[in-house]
């Protein structure tokens, strides 16, 4: 057993032992107290296990595992069924290999498109992550194993990644960057939370008091482990203190913890309720160490090769041109390293060993019923370096068939952990090659599809008006080649929607002006808006939208009905049908809008979405449940979610520029009313019902007693940002008693209601 209460009482010492790692992947184990130390790994989309005896930090030494489409891709699957099962499925591996603790999902929010560990993030979004990422804390939980959802929190650069300050104001914290691991926490219970390497606001994440104890364990209920990030933390018994139970991996500082509890500078509770904890994930997780678990390793494969097709995006496809006909007679060339040899996962911890790899090539050739009329050329090598030879005979496949499809995107060596990008182009080799065989198509006549492989999005603009059609693959597991196939020959429909805006340039990212900082600092000032919440908001134009996907079948929305189901409650209920020819699956977006908001907001929100699978002429009703939080925005003033009231317009369609049905809702205010003080404004006071009725008799006495004209409106303008304590300096008949029975009276029960 595990449980703490069935361990005799451990020793200062073996308290703080537990509460560091063991090794670099195990806890400490205490053999004297009957307690057994657990493995955790690397793999938000596969397992990382290291060899018990191998390098323990080697990246692609690891035992082989199902490498699933990692979170970039993911996220565009919109589809958090699809990633309980991942999940679901990681657990088992997890299981048959002993690994107690799975180091996932990553839910940070994709401020820039340079962000060099994007690929392991699932959108700009913080709903739609927040789905995703709890589908995969409830997958892989499902079967005992732990998770860790990470990282915990503004963890969005690369840059000085061990140091940099993420300044940022509160009520951007709570309304981009807190709410996926707050949704996270409060509904699936993730067993260990991982603070992260940077620093919150001049105050380091892994000893970050108001983060780790404060926020995540007082606010939210969290009553899991906080874990670090391997080596986040410069001083043990400060991020004990603040409430980091277990250092991973071990530093050896064991014994300044057991100086400072018996100094007295560590109260002994904090390392007890920490040694706790740690007991207490042995204990949540001992259904992931029965032995005898198995998987089916071709099952496993076959789910990665559906994923991946649920994921990848198609962008553009004028004239209907794909899918390709995999039993006509039209040659098809192939164009691009990347179909030979494929750029399936990111670089860094992450990193998969996967069961197998499937190319694209490959695959074409297995898909076609006539494997001849499909030619390969390389294009480019994967070290970027210019080769004339191959661009020509790239250009000479080209002219000789119908079709090209090219295979372009990132080398592993541009995304990775530990450094961010520089730009979003696609190397120059690439770019070259691109307008090679697009000239070369336009001479004799060759349609052109392009096939994106990247983590991050990549600059479409200087050439995407000269290709027919664009597929956005992502990084899609080991089993993309298979999917890709099966997309462009039309064996499945594309589904997947951009968890993320593509922009027209990196210029217009909103925050190119911030990221990633200096000296130790950045400043996150675009704020609220991000991705979506900017370009829609002063309609910048894109290249495209979140949310955008094309289908090769077509859907209709109508009947929408909104019914009101509680306080600020509302069911929303509508009609999709799919009326093209091909079966097909469609992501349904919900959007909201404040017509007259009093603080500045982005012009609407994702606040619900629905993935539903149609045949041909299929319809089906659609209901998303909006509740209060829909509709609030967190007060600064009052450090805590508001909705004051108003009307709303809800916007249903197939991404956040392309609208399909609205309705206006009615807001009540949710009845709360700030208190008011001598510092307090006029105009708060007035903006406040009871405050309104309190002051708005002496504001009139005062304003008569020295003959000011209270209906002139620059009078009226000036005097609303006047705190009512200073009216005494101005008003000579205004005492600071009088200001005092004024806050006294508003602070009355039955004025305050």
């Amino acid at each position: 057993m595990t449980d703490r209460t069935h361990h005799p009482a451990l020793t200062t010492a073996q308290q703080a032992a537990l509460t560091s790692g063991g090794d670099f992947w195990h806890t400490r184990a205490l053999p004297e107290a009957g307690v057994e130390g657990i493995m955790l790994t690397d793999g938000p989309h596969g397992l990382r296990k290291q060899p018990e005896d191998g390098d323990a930090l080697g990246i692609g030494s690891s035992e082989p595992s199902t490498c699933y489409p990692p979170a970039c891709a993911l996220g565009s699957s919109w589809d958090p069924a699809l990633a309980e099962r991942i999940g679901r499925a990681i657990a088992l591996e997890a299981v048959a290999k002993n690994v107690s603790v799975v180091l996932g999902p990553g839910v940070n929010i994709k401020r820039s498109p340079l962000g060099g560990r994007n690929f392991e993030y699932l959108s700009e979004d913080p709903l739609l992550t927040a789905r995703i990422g709890a589908a995969l804390v409830n997958g892989v939980q499902s079967r005992g194993v732990g998770t860790s959802l990470k990282h915990f929190a503004v963890n969005n650069q690369e840059t000085d990644r061990f140091r940099v300050s993420a300044n940022v104001d509160e009520r951007t914290l709570r309304e981009i960057y807190l709410p996926a691991f707050e949704h996270i926490v409060t509904t699936a219970r993730p067993t260990t939370v991982m603070a992260a390497y940077n620093t919150v606001n001049g105050v380091p994440a892994a000893r970050n008091h108001w983060l780790l104890t404060e926020l995540l364990r007082g606010e939210w209920g969290f009553d899991g482990v906080v874990v670090s990030d391997w080596g986040a933390v410069a001083d043990r018994v400060a991020s004990l203190a603040a409430g980091l139970d277990l250092e991973m991996p071990p530093s050896g500082r064991e014994a300044l913890v057991v100086a400072a509890v018996e100094d007295g500078s560590l109260d002994p509770a904090a390392l007890d309720t920490a040694a706790r904890r740690v007991l207490d994930l042995l204990a949540r997780t001992a259904a992931a160490r029965v032995p005898g678990g198995g998987y089916d390793e071709d099952e496993h494969h076959a789910l990665a090769v559906a994923a991946a097709a649920q994921c990848a995006v198609l962008l553009k496809n004028d004239g209907g041109l794909l899918p390709l006909d995999p039993d006509g007679s039209a040659r098809v060339a192939v164009v691009g390293e990347f179909a030979r040899t494929p750029r399936f996962q990111g670089g860094g911890s992450s990193h998969v060993v996967p069961t197998r790899l499937e190319s694209a090539l490959d695959a074409i050739r297995a898909t076609v019923t006539d494997p001849e009329r499909i030619r390969f050329a390389p294009g480019f090598t994967l070290d970027g370096a210019a080769d004339p030879a191959l661009v020509a005979e790239a250009v000479e496949a080209v002219r000789a068939a119908r079709h090209a499809v090219l295979f372009l995107g990132l080398p592993e060596t541009h995304e990775s952990e530990g450094y961010d990008r520089t730009d979003i182009d696609l190397p120059a080799d690439q770019l070259a090659l691109l307008d090679a065989v697009t000239t070369a198509a336009a001479a004799c006549g060759t349609d052109v599809t392009v096939v994106l492989s990247n983590g991050a999005p990549v600059r479409l603009t200087p050439w995407q008006d000269r290709v027919g059609a664009v597929l956005e693959g992502w990084l899609l597991g080991q089993a993309g080649g298979t999917a890709l196939a099966r997309l462009l020959f039309g064996l499945d429909n594309p589904s997947g929607r951009l968890a993320e805006t593509i922009p027209l340039r990196l210029e217009d990212n909103p925050s190119h002006l911030h990221f990633p900082g200096a000296d130790g600092q950045v400043h996150y000032g675009e704020g609220l808006f991000v991705g979506y919440r900017y370009y829609d908001t002063l309609g910048v134009p894109v290249a495209h939208p979140f949310g955008h996907g094309l289908s090769y079948t077509t859907f209709g929305y109508d009947g929408l009905e909104v019914t009101p189901a509680g306080d600020n409650r509302f069911d929303v209920s509508f009609t999709v049908t799919n009326t093209g020819t091909r079966a097909g699956a469609e992501v349904a977006q919900l959007y909201v809008h404040e017509r007259a908001p009093r603080l500045r907001r982005p012009e609407h929100e994702l606040k619900g979405f629905a993935k539903v699978r149609l045949e041909p002429g299929e319809s089906t009703r659609v209901t998303i449940a909006l509740d209060e939080r829909s509709f609030a925005h967190w007060s600064v003033r009052d450090h805590r979610w508001r909705v004051e009231g108003g009307e709303f317009e809800l916007r249903i369609g197939a991404s956040s520029r392309d609208v399909r049905l609205r309705a206006a809702v009615e807001c009540a205010a949710d009845g709360h009313r700030p208190v008011l003080t001598a510092e307090s404004t006029v105009g708060d006071w007035l903006a406040d019902p009871v405050g309104a009725q309190i002051i708005g008799a002496a504001m009139r006495a005062m304003a008569d007693s020295v003959g000011i004209d209270t209906d002139d409106p620059l009078t009226a303008a000036m005097g609303a940002s006047l705190p009512i304590g200073r009216i005494p300096a101005f008003v000579s008949s205004v005492t600071p008693e009088d200001i005092d029975r004024l806050v006294a009276a508003h602070r009355e029960p039955t004025a305050r209601g």
